[in-house]
């Protein structure tokens, strides 16, 4: 006969957070319980789930074994994915071979609203790659690094930085439809927006976790808003709004899109593998059309 309820132990509130999300991905219910013993925290799912349950998670582990460029932020449950430095180092490569070997390499990928209505399509990707001088780079690559690797913690590396990526281009599409003719723009900006719209969308998905929850999802979502606000709004001369505001919004889509998504499959390396390949295909062939 089986049990009427199955007990799942865990070690900490932040992992029986994130082991509710993984079993609520494969529809199975679990009540999250408060230390009351010794014993700690433990998730509680129906008897005849157990097995499925347990399954589930060992799976989960299997397929999300602790990496050294990962890491748990201590006291936020958040995870932190340090591969983010890569991609903000080939940008500062970009800016470097600009400004030494390669002058012309701004003028050839900058936003350009008359060379894409031409036929430039390319620019709308590699405008997110080229920054105005060494300020503009440093205060993207800070606020960047953190967004974007939070970004992948959350969703996975490779698909974070896919979707991060066509955030920014839709900052440039927005652009294009938005500003007049003559209108040259470049930057990150755009791509790190999406990232803080991925981040936000995120903090949804954990109304999965029950009614409990909601005071966390409330709390995301102002917070992103405000980060937006402060960081993608301000009324500095530089800053393009427009691409700031619809890569936000871009990335927010994405991420409500891909938190529909089970975990466990949105975490299976082929995913991420693929948006990696289809992401480095993209900076490959539109730089070299860019620089034919």
């Amino acid at each position: 006969m089986e049990p009427l309820v199955g007990i799942i132990r865990v070690r900490s509130e932040s992992q029986a957070m994130e082991w509710s999300l993984v079993l609520a991905s494969q529809g199975i219910a679990a009540t999250i319980e408060a230390p009351a013993d010794e014993h700690g925290w433990r998730l509680v799912v129906e008897g005849f789930e157990f097995a499925r349950a347990q399954t589930s998670l060992r799976q989960y582990r299997a397929e999300n074994r602790a990496r050294l460029w990962v890491r748990k932020l201590p006291w936020t449950g958040l995870i932190f994915d340090w591969r983010s430095a890569l991609w903000f180092l080939l940008l500062g490569v970009i800016f470097a071979l600009g400004e030494s070997r390669f002058p012309g390499l701004r003028t050839a990928g900058m936003m350009d609203n008359q060379a894409v209505w031409s036929g430039a399509w390319w620019r709308l990707f590699t405008a997110t790659m080229l920054h105005a001088d060494l300020g503009h780079l440093a205060a993207n690559v800070t606020t960047g690094f953190l967004l974007l690797g939070l970004a992948m913690g959350s969703y996975g590396a490779g698909t974070a930085l896919l979707a991060a990526c066509l955030a920014g281009v839709a900052g440039n599409l927005a652009g294009l439809w938005a500003y007049p003719e003559v209108h040259h723009g470049l930057g990150a900006s755009g791509m790190i927006m999406g990232a803080l719209g991925l981040l936000t969308a995120h903090s949804v998905s954990l109304l999965r976790a029950g009614l409990a929850a909601r005071q966390l999802v409330i709390r995301g979502l102002f917070g992103g808003l405000l980060l937006l606000v402060l960081f993608g709004l301000s009324p500095q001369p530089q800053t393009d709004l427009i691409a700031h505001l619809a890569g936000f919004l871009t990335g927010g889509l994405l991420g409500g899109l891909l938190a529909v998504v089970p975990q466990m499959s949105l975490q299976r390396r082929w995913i991420g593998r693929l948006a990696e390949w289809i992401c480095g295909g993209l900076v490959i062939v539109t730089w070299w059309l860019a620089l034919r």
